[in-house]
């Protein structure tokens, strides 16, 4: 039997099988708030070990894409406590992927379209947010330019941090996961070639790394380390992020710094599927050297792919994407060898009603 389809204790949180379902955006939410159609998408594709919900803003100042559902008014948490309901009906289990995106948003987006933060005041050069072209006109814009966040200001983002996180879990999520992946908010501060800052989160290692480390722990003495996890990029091009000298040694220290706090999990993404450079030969072996515990891989994985990686160990979860988006059934379709159904890139995002989402149909071997 392959053991993707075996059980797995995460922290104490059962898992029937270890085929994750990796964070989406998906840009459904008309107003921001989850809706009826949320909640099914996530219940269809609830045969996942672990569903990881798409990224939510913990702040109005965190949202870089439009009709992203959020976590940080009464409103929304109501409506993702419908959602994880919906899941847990099913017998899934899902986590909260909270996120800031910093520099990678448009003023439009922001309260009196303020300029979006970051560790330093430069733009995202060929990057852009789903914003507002105009006015009731969304699309593709060019991230704006954005100012550097103070001292204090990074204080007050943790804290944002954990009243998600807070929100989260008392709407129903079986955990938090911090999106620090991707060249997003934290991966602004961890560059070594972007962040120039003076300060403590600028310069050494250590000082790149204070902002995320100090938000897991402030989400581990809210939550409980065992319902929070970490995704990292490693070696990220995504959104200007650039090489720096020290790179290979930032990213190992990293992993001995999440070692030590004993979380859920670290989850890696590899970006090679999404035109991006893989990880270096031989950081994979590096990274799970300093970090012993569990251990999600995404990036492009197939049953066979996924099999290699975990018989090779240090592997204890693999993370599915865009397979998961026509194939509610995924982990029942990879089990059986039944086909999979392409998805439609036209619905992967934007507001196309239940067209491309929840309108996907479970595989009939009978049919």
């Amino acid at each position: 039997m392959s053991e993707l389809f075996t059980p797995y204790d995460l922290s104490g949180l059962a898992l029937p099988n270890r085929l994750v379902m990796a964070p989406m955006t998906r840009s459904r939410a008309a107003s921001g708030v989850p809706d009826d159609d949320t909640a099914l998408y996530y219940q269809q594709r609830a045969s996942a070990g672990l569903i990881i919900s798409e990224g939510i803003p913990i702040s109005r100042e965190g949202v870089g894409f439009l009709f992203n559902p959020g976590l940080y008014t009464d409103e929304q948490q109501a409506a993702w406590s419908k959602v994880t309901a919906a899941v847990h009906e099913k017998g899934g289990r899902i986590f909260a992927q909270l996120w800031h995106v910093g520099r990678l948003s448009h003023a439009s987006l922001q309260e009196n379209n303020g300029a979006p933060v970051s560790a330093v005041p430069r733009r995202a050069e060929n990057s852009s947010a789903y914003a507002w072209v105009e006015e009731g006109s969304p699309g593709q814009v060019p991230a704006s330019e954005p100012r550097a966040l103070t001292a204090s200001e990074i204080k007050r983002v943790t804290a944002d941090f954990v009243r998600a996180a807070q929100r989260a879990i008392a709407a129903g999520f079986d955990g938090v996961e911090l999106h620090g992946a991707n060249g997003y908010l934290f991966e602004q501060f961890i560059n070594g070639e972007l962040n120039t800052r003076q300060d403590m989160y600028g310069g050494s290692i250590q000082n790149r790394l204070r902002f995320l480390l100090e938000t897991l722990d402030a989400l581990a003495e809210e939550v409980g380390a065992n319902r929070v996890g970490a995704r990292l990029s490693p070696f990220g091009r995504l959104y200007d992020m650039r090489p720096y000298p020290d790179e290979a040694e930032t990213w190992v220290t990293a992993a001995s710094e999440l070692d030590a706090r004993r979380l859920a999990y670290v989850h890696l993404s590899d970006q090679l599927t999404i035109g991006a450079e893989s990880m270096p030969d031989g950081f994979a072996s590096r990274f799970c050297s300093a970090y012993k515990g569990t251990l999600i891989v995404a990036g492009g994985f197939d049953k066979t792919g996924a099999d290699a990686a975990l018989r090779k160990g240090g592997v204890d979860l693999v993370g599915f994407g865009r397979p998961f988006i026509a194939n509610p059934d995924l982990v029942e379709r990879l089990q059986n060898g039944w086909p999979l159904t392409e998805a439609d890139r036209a619905t992967f995002y934007g507001l196309h009603g239940s067209r491309g989402y929840t309108d996907y149909p479970r595989y009939a071997p009978d049919a």
